[in-house]
């Protein structure tokens, strides 16, 4: 079956259609369209950045296989936020469980990063090291939303509609999380 494929969410409701039909086609061409904010739907919740590639294989072989219980192909975005969002919380409850469960002999002492150098380079590196760990520190509540909004440039309204809340919730929480960023970042950029 020869479908042509259209960039944009507003065309996915063909594909989905495909997809549960049991077109492989259909179905990479999705994950290679949407794979990016799936990444950092999973990121937000998480704030780290290696478990994100296994959670976000893990969601996108449950989209192949749960395909057919999405009621409405016009609902697919948040039917999928809803999964990756899930897969993550899940990831995170897996590390805390193992690290209760392993007894750490040695502390890791804490990342200090490379030597300061003198160069801009340098400089610019740490800041934007800085800003990633201010990012990573907010609470998982205000940061899912940052990211979506600042990361994948999502409206307010798209954010609340995969987060299912008002848009009044959305704006009130990024308001929030910038303020966090700015406070955080302040204490430790001087």
């Amino acid at each position: 079956m020869a479908l042509k494929l259209a960039d944009g969410c507003d065309s996915e409701e063909p594909v989905i259609e495909a997809m549960r039909g049991g077109d492989c086609y259909a179905f990479s061409e999705f994950v290679r369209r949407q794979n990016q904010w799936v990444r950092t739907v999973i990121y937000g919740v998480l704030g780290r950045a290696e478990p994100v590639d296994d959670v976000a294989q893990q969601v996108w072989t449950t989209v192949w296989q749960a395909i057919g219980e999405l009621r409405d192909a016009r609902r697919w975005r948040p039917w999928v936020y809803r999964l990756a969002r899930n897969a993550a919380i899940d990831a995170a409850r897996d590390v805390t469980r193992r690290r209760r469960q392993t007894q750490m002999l040695v502390a890791e002492p804490p990342h200090r990063g490379s030597p300061a150098r003198v160069d801009d380079e340098a400089i610019r590196d740490e800041e934007h090291g800085e800003v990633l760990n201010a990012i990573q520190a907010l609470p998982a509540l205000y940061r899912e939303p940052f990211v979506l909004r600042h990361v994948n440039g999502w409206s307010y309204r798209e954010i609340a509609d995969v987060m299912d809340m008002p848009v009044d919730s959305v704006e009130t929480r990024l308001v929030r999380a910038r303020r966090f960023l700015r406070e955080s970042l302040k204490s430790r950029l001087g």
